[in-house]
């Protein structure tokens, strides 16, 4: 069922907006929300509950939703308002086919070991904490800041600000097959693999595990996403 942002808790996010309140910095709080699954398909977002909560113009915020809008995680239906996607199909297989070329590409990258895995080594961490206590959502976000991690181990600003509004988008999927099953859980494990090669300076290896794990997840996805989206459908979907 579509919902409104928790007023409470982006105003909670005034902070990250440090002295310039630009709509960069809007979009980026309001596309981390998307990214943390909390902000599901089909949600309105309302100008004056994110303005206020936020501390921001409505012009500001108009120019943070026309950039979110570009990136293809919101829409405007005239006469109705600004809301968060509902991907397709093709939208999904996009999605997996830009994450094959950006994730393959950095491991294939990497210089000389070692590397820098804390980042990689904490969303495991947090997978496991969250499968034991069955926190399925969670165990999703686990997992999207483990592939952060490994763009991120390129040291590219570029790589990851893609990698962040790929995963945004992406999440608009996971939302709807979350809501059936745990969907990550049978993945946790292969990302273990994909950074014990890492850890190993096994470069070769970790991308050809990253690569079949890309292939593997984006088969299964499609594979659920049309009755998902079939039984959790928002009122109202919005289109591209």
């Amino acid at each position: 069922m579509p919902t409104e942002i928790d007023p409470a808790v982006l105003a909670g996010d005034r902070a990250l907006l440090g002295r310039a309140s630009t709509a960069e910095r809007v979009a980026d709080i309001l596309r981390a929300h998307i990214a943390e699954g909390h902000l599901p398909p089909g949600s309105k977002l309302s100008e004056d509950t994110i303005g206020t909560a936020l501390g921001v113009s409505r012009n500001t915020l108009r120019e943070a939703f026309r950039l979110l809008t570009h990136e293809r995680l919101l829409v405007h239906e005239l006469n109705r308002g600004v809301f968060v996607r509902l991907l397709t199909a093709q939208d999904v297989a996009d999605i997996y086919r830009v994450r094959s070329l950006i994730e393959c590409a950095a491991v294939r990258a990497l210089g000389a070991p070692p590397y820098d895995l804390s980042r990689a080594q904490a969303a495991v961490a947090k997978g496991k904490k969250a499968r034991e206590e069955g926190a399925w959502h969670e165990l999703s976000t686990a997992n999207i800041h483990f592939h952060q991690a490994i763009v991120a181990l390129a040291h590219s600003t570029r790589l990851e600000e893609m990698m962040r509004g790929v995963l945004a988008e992406l999440r608009l999927a996971f939302h709807a097959v979350e809501a059936l099953d745990t969907f990550h859980e049978p993945y946790l494990a292969r990302n273990q693999d994909i950074l014990a090669a890492l850890g190993e300076g096994d470069t070769t290896r970790a991308e050809l595990l990253l690569a079949s794990y890309l292939d593997d997840a984006r088969e299964q996805l499609l594979d659920r996403y049309s009755t998902a989206t079939a039984d959790h459908r928002p009122r109202r979907a919005p289109g591209k």
